[in-house]
């Protein structure tokens, strides 16, 4: 069976290895162009590039897929399929329909629920205890296409965004062979979604980054693992950016007259007062500086109880 694969981040490489390994002639690798990355904005390929010239793939950095010349570079390939994780353009019908067994899409949630761009923060930020991978036979809707396989990862207390995508990742490469081999079979039975329990994943913006103190303790926690390792919660010490990497609840009130990003204490531990409940913050990043466990980070940087963190005009770095 002729493979054509489209990925772009780390999230597609397991399947793309998995592919090779398990013998399918790949006869394209499509990825997105080169593009600067880091501080110092150097431009890199994409991982599921390095990974297709590592293992001799040929590889396609088409700027737009719907152009005609590259629809056409696809159909010289003649893939019988195309296999889609976190590619990062929307194809058009004239790629959809043109393998005979269709496109077939890695995503990282339990469809219809976290339709998206950003199902793996959103369902940790949002607390959910669930999650998973569904492959499905796209069509020309945002991740509405029929499920083909399906399967549940429990969401860990302590789980951030980093250890649930590498979980995911490596769940996707596993699901995606069993549904090549059942499609071989003639043995998959796809089933429409119900599009009444569907929700959303928009991609994160910068708003989705700020820690608001008026929240509860347990919906800041949720939103800082939700973002480690990238993009990182944040908030303001003064003129400062404070990134805050890892937290823990305290369910007891804070002191009567608190304010909402007050810190209580600040020793082996940097407790803040919410908007019900404390969070002991336990990682932090001064811009600037690098990530540090909170006794060593107040070591250099004494803070005093009494300190209220909040929103500054002072800016924001990444």
């Amino acid at each position: 069976m002729r493979v054509v694969f489209m990925g772009t981040p780390g999230f597609a490489v397991p399947a793309l290895k998995a592919l090779v390994g398990a013998g399918y002639p790949v006869v394209g690798v499509v990825t997105q162009p080169d593009r600067p990355k880091g501080r110092g904005k150097k431009i890199q390929p994409s991982p599921v590039k390095q990974a297709a010239l590592h293992m001799g793939l040929p590889v396609l950095q088409p700027v737009r897929v719907r152009d005609a010349a590259f629809v056409e570079q696809l159909k010289q390939l003649g893939p019988e399929v195309i296999v889609v994780a976190a590619f990062g353009q929307i194809l058009p019908p004239s790629i959809l329909h043109l393998p005979p067994r269709g496109c077939i899409n890695i995503h990282a949630s339990l469809l219809p629920r976290y339709r998206g761009a950003a199902p793996i923060h959103r369902a940790i930020m949002n607390g959910e205890r669930e999650t998973g991978v569904t492959i499905m036979l796209m069509d020309e809707g945002l991740d509405t296409g029929d499920i083909l396989l399906q399967q549940a990862v429990v969401i860990n207390e302590a789980d951030n965004a980093g250890a649930i995508h590498d979980r995911l990742a490596q769940l996707g490469a596993e699901l995606l062979l069993q549904t090549l081999n059942l499609l071989k079979q003639g043995r998959l039975h796809p089933r429409p979604q119900e599009d009444s329990l569907a929700t959303y994943a928009p991609p994160l913006t910068r708003e989705d980054e700020i820690i608001d103190w008026e929240r509860p303790a347990r919906d800041l926690y949720n939103q800082i693992r939700g973002l480690d390792p990238w993009p990182g919660a944040r908030t303001w010490w003064g003129e400062k950016v404070l990134k805050v990497w890892r937290a823990g609840v305290k369910e007891e009130a804070a002191p009567k007259g608190a304010l909402p990003g007050q810190v209580i204490a600040a020793g082996e531990e940097l407790v803040v007062a919410t908007g019900r409940g404390c969070l002991s913050l336990q990682e932090v990043q001064l811009q600037g500086g690098r990530r540090l466990p909170v006794a060593e980070f107040l070591r250099g940087h004494p803070l005093a109880p009494g300190t209220v963190l909040g929103r500054s005009k002072g800016g924001c770095y990444s």
